[in-house]
């Protein structure tokens, strides 16, 4: 009987192979679950064999992680690497038949210790942890496929696999497919793919050489030649894939979505898959689809999953798949520290982190400057460690998106041999706020931790409003809104409510309007000039120039140059749909009209006429439902239409805060 350690969240998948391997699958695992689901302590797992067979029965752990993210040290929840390598011991001590598995982005968006030493504390962390395999994820093509293959996975002492990655000129395979492991004669063997999606996600320039198919058929086909019988192209008995792509939910709904990248996978993986590891979306689920088990182990070292992997060799089938997803986390205190650990760290790799620690400590610990407030990123509601709590919303504008928007204009213009109109910025690329108080070079570096250089190109007036709607993301994205900071100047109109590609309605440059036929200079990150986030407009650019500087250098040099820096509370984006205009009587739902979280909030806001208020209403601070757009700060007014306006006419909204927009009616 297994012995569980206090914080344990359990679910079984025990099944056994499906067509090729699992002929009971959908019977073993159903009942599982349903024992689960009255609340009985019934396990439908395989009973153990006899005494003096255990040749027979083999059993394998395979311990897996996702989305770890170069987080190295304990932060909050995230328990850091030398607790998880203490995890790791655990398990391989219970049973030498164990797999330390990963699904991908085990590097880039990292944590400053990390990100200051290009993340080889990291990989030598991960190497002493005993990483066996993992499949490449979007974060490990950052800095280009160059760097991932000449320098990060000879660094690697574990296996990066990515079946579906393509050399462009060739055709062939770019990345191991598979990897093998081989216990008691029974070879578990491992197919790594990664999201499609990943020419949007990362700079184009810097994976020009390779081409991205589709992670399921790759994965299908190697599964395939695993099973074939024929061993020049590997064999294994037991199939896992890792996939650096997930669920948008933690419902198994999410994962069988047809519509959705993630289902696709898991509807279509054929019978020689046994089970599916994750990653991508930073969300843990424990599944079982199909008779399959499809997990995922969250973000940042905060969970792991173990599954329990059980091989009759006479019979030739699994008899036992049995994940269970633990919490490193298992106790908090009324300020929601954590405050007891499943496991200590591991003795053997605490200096590793302590001499990364010590050098970023002395990079980082330089002040830059004064934030005379914090700088944060939109929130939204969701669940941190079971409990409702705020999290990131990408589909939030936020202050601190409008500020690196500016600074990053600031600095493209402050040499003096640029002019620039516009400057935008991607929300997934601010990974950290910026407290009120001393910033230092550290606080910087977490907020933009990619090294994106700033870069120069030509949009017209029409293309910018192509941008804008661009935000609204294709159907199958990972996140349906994307909100882009914006400078200072720039604001604009938009109606929630309008079809895909109609919702941006008006679009101001320092007051005027915006020209569809003019040529405006704008400014944004390599990441995004380059199509990232599916802002594939920013490819159409002319003139494109790379200015060379760090979005980083830029950030230390404005807080260098300002000294103190305040963030701006006006919205630079207002939603505006007119709902009706009948009987002499306009009614217009506002929204976007407050900030997230710590910001002040409007409280009201006003309709004015040719200088005079019209009417005054009070703003709903709520967060609306979805909350992954960018509706909060909401109100209805509804006035009578004065008798001098037309169609052209300016009805302005104001607020206390400092937004100012307007609006006309059709009249």
């Amino acid at each position: 009987m297994q012995q569980r350690s206090p914080g344990a969240a359990r679910s079984r998948a025990t099944s056994a192979t499906r067509t090729r391997r699992r002929a009971a699958a959908g019977a073993l695992a159903g009942a599982t679950v349903l024992a689960l689901a009255l609340g009985g302590a019934l396990s439908a797992q395989a009973a153990p064999s006899p005494k003096g067979q255990e040749a027979r029965s083999v059993d394998i752990n395979l311990f897996t992680v996702n989305d770890f993210h170069g987080r190295i040290e304990q932060s909050g929840t995230a328990a850091g690497i030398a607790r998880l390598a203490s995890a790791v011991d655990h398990f391989r001590a219970q049973n030498s038949n164990t797999v330390f598995a990963a699904a991908g982005d085990m590097i880039g968006a990292s944590t400053f210790t990390s990100f200051i030493q290009d993340d080889v504390p990291t990989i030598e962390a991960l190497n002493a942890a005993g990483l066996d395999v993992s499949s490449v994820g979007n974060h490990e093509f950052d800095k280009g496929f160059s760097d991932l293959t000449d320098r990060v996975m000879p660094l690697a002492d574990f296996e990066y696999l990515g079946a579906n990655i393509y050399d462009k000129a060739t055709g062939e395979v770019a990345l191991p497919e598979y990897w093998l492991a081989k216990f008691q004669g029974v070879t578990i063997g491992f197919v790594g793919a990664v999201t499609d999606e990943l020419p949007s996600l990362v700079s184009p320039s810097g994976i020009e050489d390779i081409t991205v198919g589709s992670p399921v058929d790759a994965a299908n086909r190697v599964a395939d030649e695993l099973s074939d019988g024929k061993k020049g192209n590997g064999e294994a008995d037991i199939v896992i894939m890792l996939v650096h792509e997930g669920a948008a939910t933690t419902s198994v709904e999410s994962a069988t979505d047809p519509n959705s990248r993630f289902g696709d996978i898991v509807l279509n993986a054929n019978d020689n898959i046994d089970a599916i590891v994750s990653g991508h979306t930073h969300l843990p689920y424990n599944h079982v689809i199909d008779g399959r088990p499809v997990i995922s182990s969250g973000q940042y070292g905060e969970r792991f999953s173990n599954m329990e992997i059980s091989y009759d060799r006479a019979t030739k089938s699994i008899t036992k798949m049995e994940n269970t997803l633990y919490t490193m986390a298992t106790a908090f205190d009324a300020n929601n520290n954590v405050t007891a650990w499943l496991y200590e760290p591991d003795p053997e790799i605490v200096p590793i982190v302590s001499e990364a620690t010590a050098i970023a400590n002395e990079l980082g610990n330089v002040v830059i400057g004064d934030a005379s407030a914090a700088f944060n990123r939109a929130q939204r509601p969701g669940i941190v460690n079971g409990a409702p709590a705020l999290v990131e919303n990408r589909g939030g504008e936020s202050t601190l998106g409008n500020l690196v928007a500016d600074v990053q204009l600031w600095a493209l213009e402050a040499d003096g041999t640029r002019e620039v109109d516009i400057t935008f910025m991607n929300p997934g690329g601010l990974r950290a706020d910026i407290n009120a108080g001393e910033t230092t070079y550290r606080e910087a570096a977490n907020v933009q931790s990619f090294a994106n250089t700033l870069v120069t190109l030509d949009l017209t007036g029409a293309q910018i409003k192509g941008v804008l709607e661009e935000q609204w993301q294709p159907a199958g994205a990972s996140r349906p809104f994307l909100k882009l900071g914006v400078n200072e100047g720039l604001a604009y109109t938009y109606d929630p409510t309008a079809a895909q590609g109609s919702h941006i309605t008006e679009i101001f440059l320092d007051g005027m309007a915006l020209n569809p036929a003019a040529t405006y200079s704008v400014g944004v990150n390599s990441f995004l000039a380059s199509g990232g986030d599916n802002f594939v407009t920013f490819r159409d650019g002319v003139n494109k120039a790379d200015s060379g500087k760090i979005d980083l250098e830029a950030m230390v040099d404005y807080f260098e140059t300002f000294d103190t820096v305040s963030p701006d509370y006006a919205q630079r984006a207002v939603g505006v749909d007119v709902v009706s205009v009948a009987g002499g009587q306009a009614t217009v739902a506002l929204s976007s009209l407050d900030f997230s979280t710590t910001e002040p909030k409007a409280g009201t806001v006003t309709v004015s006429f040719e200088g005079g208020d019209i009417t005054t209403v009070a703003v709903d601070p709520s967060f609306p439902d979805p909350a992954t757009f960018d509706e909060i700060g909401r109100a209805s007014v509804t006035f009578a239409i004065p008798a001098a306006a037309t169609a052209d006419s300016r009805f302005v909204i104001t607020t206390p805060t400092g937004t100012s927009s307007s609006f006309t009616l059709p009249l």
